[in-house]
């Protein structure tokens, strides 16, 4: 069984859902931590209910380095063998990334290498796209440019609005994290270069 932490900033939706499959037996792993570097993250709410471990570590007046090493530290008392990030708003540095290569996944609401950064539905949703989608990826140096794990297609219908297509959107999300959580935990995914196969 692996141990798993999840960072968030904001309202946890993808938490949940992760939660919810490690509940219901789907996942071969236990959620030992949630950490937000926002104290007022929703996220952390659904946490407690959930009997999971909360942190709070804020990143005001320290470097990014200083912040990082402060989550390392929880971590490595968790002995942590996969970290997710689920609406986690901060770029990782290299301390951070280089430790937990091939062992970091974050998801990402557009079908990279499309729309990379914060504002993944808006820049597919304003560039006219005809379909927009998820991609749950390993974490490199990079912004939003790791190796894909899964890639989920979201049709923008005609009488669609934003709010309805990332509405959509989200519950696409919901199904493909905790199926790279899954795949993980099963120890079915092999990263050849920049590719990831997915063992049967």
């Amino acid at each position: 069984m692996k141990n798993i932490t999840v960072l968030i900033s904001g309202n946890g939706t993808n938490l949940q859902a992760i939660i919810d499959n490690v509940k219901a037996g789907k996942i071969n792993g236990k959620i030992v931590a949630v950490i937000s570097n926002k104290a007022d993250a929703f996220g952390l709410e659904r946490a407690k209910k959930a009997d999971i471990p909360t942190y709070f570590i804020g990143h005001k007046g320290i470097t990014r380095e200083e912040h990082e090493q402060k989550i390392i530290d929880i971590l490595e008392k968790e002995k942590v063998d996969l970290v997710v990030l689920a609406g986690y708003m901060r770029v990782l540095t290299s301390l951070f990334v280089g430790k937990y290569k091939n062992r970091l996944i974050n998801i990402h609401p557009a079908l990279l290498p499309a729309f990379p950064g914060t504002d993944g539905y808006g820049d597919t949703w304003n560039y006219g796209c005809k379909v927009g989608g998820c991609t749950v990826h390993f974490v490199d140096e990079g912004v939003d440019t790791g190796p894909i794990i899964i890639q989920r297609a979201n049709e923008i219908r005609e009488d669609d609005t934003l709010e309805t297509f990332k509405q959509r959107g989200l519950d696409i999300e919901h199904q493909a994290l905790p199926e790279a959580v899954k795949l993980f935990c099963d120890d079915k995914l092999k990263i050849e270069g920049r590719k990831v196969k997915i063992e049967k």
